[in-house]
């Protein structure tokens, strides 16, 4: 081989080299992953979540810095053997820029590790364990839903403050259950109030609350506060309508056992239950009022906290990756502009807390009343900025 062949061969290795890294490092598309359950008793979740989200890429053109958002779906089932297969795909072979999900706690914490090491952004849209934010923390998993904690604290000290002395605990035996009853009562009985009893039912196998709701009322407590999804807050709402509860005490607990989706099936059972959550649609802001006239004519409903998280989600992706002028290629970069979001959004001024990587929220203070259309859920009272505790996270 002459002098002149390996010249002109190395000229072409250099060429070819450049032009690859060139390829390699300009996106075209901003691939997000989706780990949520499209099948199964959560499949509504994983629809609102998704569908607020591509609400808020569609409001502006589905374009980030002139790059394409391209949205991918993997289905959890909630399942954790599952979610780890999908997590797999999305990471090793779609490419995903950024993953949303899961719904389920348990899910999340099988997908720590994986997000973990492949440095792979996880925004968490859903998924409550405290945990996820606490010991398991990590810079690339970036909660913009709620911890257990955060969601049901205030609620302790405000019902305590209303004059409520004595509550009796009844949530699903699980542990967002359990997690949710000890944020209740650590500051219910830190601001004199006093827990009579409480009660683990069969996690998604309940539906005949009657020996437990005659416990609650034998107990004389002043109020009960409960915790409830899907068919089980249903049934709840209608079975302790149905016995007379609210005759002889006060209705309370985490607001999803009373969220938008499930008050249509509810109906007026639901009426005078006050709870606490991260959104509620009366919420009387300018930012709300444009969402929910969004999603309504998008979607055909009225939208519920899930699709909150969801379309905060997206927001929260678009500004991240802003702030990076469309670059996503370094991941370590994309988590950290990921973390120092701050949006105003339809549940007001969300910023993401540096110690814990949970976002910091308002939580309101609701009642169902009797609307004209129907319950809905009117504000009582607004516990602003709350954070969740992680004392045991090192970022």
């Amino acid at each position: 081989m002459n002098t002149q062949n390996i010249f002109f061969r190395f000229i072409f290795i250099i060429l070819f080299s450049v032009y690859s890294s060139s390829i390699s490092y300009s996106k075209d598309i901003i691939k997000i992953g989706t780990l949520l359950p499209y099948s199964g008793v959560y499949t509504v979740l994983g629809e609102e979540i998704t569908n607020a989200m591509s609400l808020a890429f569609d409001e502006i053109g589905n374009k980030i810095n002139g790059n394409t958002i391209e949205i991918i779906k993997g289905d959890t089932e909630v399942k954790p053997n599952i979610a780890l297969q999908k997590s797999r795909k999305l990471i090793s072979s779609d490419k995903v820029d950024i993953l949303v999900g899961p719904v389920s706690s348990s899910v999340a914490l099988a997908l720590r590790d994986i997000v973990v090491q492949t440095k792979t952004p996880l925004i968490i849209p859903n998924a409550g364990a405290n945990v996820l934010t606490d010991e398991k923390c990590s810079k690339f998993i970036t909660r913009i839903s709620f911890s257990n904690y955060q969601i049901n604290a205030p609620m302790g000290s405000w019902l305590a403050n209303q004059g409520i002395k004595t509550a009796f605990l009844l949530a699903p035996n699980y542990a967002a259950g359990k997690e949710m009853m000890n944020a209740f009562k650590e500051k219910f009985t830190e601001a004199g109030g006093a827990i009579l009893g409480e009660e683990y039912t069969p996690f998604r196998k309940t539906k005949d609350f009657g020996p437990y709701l005659a416990r609650v009322k034998e107990s004389g407590a002043d109020a009960v506060y409960v915790f409830y999804a899907g068919g089980e807050a249903i049934n709840f709402i209608k079975q302790a309508h149905s016995f007379g509860l609210s005759k002889v005490m006060k209705l309370t607990g985490a607001g999803w056992t009373t969220s938008p989706l499930f008050l249509p099936a509810q109906k007026d059972a639901a009426i005078g239950f006050i709870g606490s959550l991260n959104y509620v649609p009366s919420i009387d802001t300018e930012a709300n009022k444009i969402f929910i006239n969004s999603y309504k004519s998008k979607f055909g409903r009225i939208p519920s906290e899930f699709a909150v998280q969801g379309y905060d989600s997206g927001k929260v992706i678009i500004e991240a990756i802003k702030s990076l002028s469309g670059d996503v290629t370094n991941k370590d970069n994309l988590a950290e502009a990921i973390r120092t979001v701050s949006i105003n959004g339809p549940r007001g001024p969300l910023t993401i807390d540096k110690k814990t990587n949970n976002v910091i929220q308002n939580i309101y203070i609701f009642e169902v009343i009797a609307g004209e259309k129907g319950p809905e859920l009117k504000v009582l009272d607004t516990i602003k900025a709350v954070k969740a505790p992680g004392k045991k996270c090192n970022i």
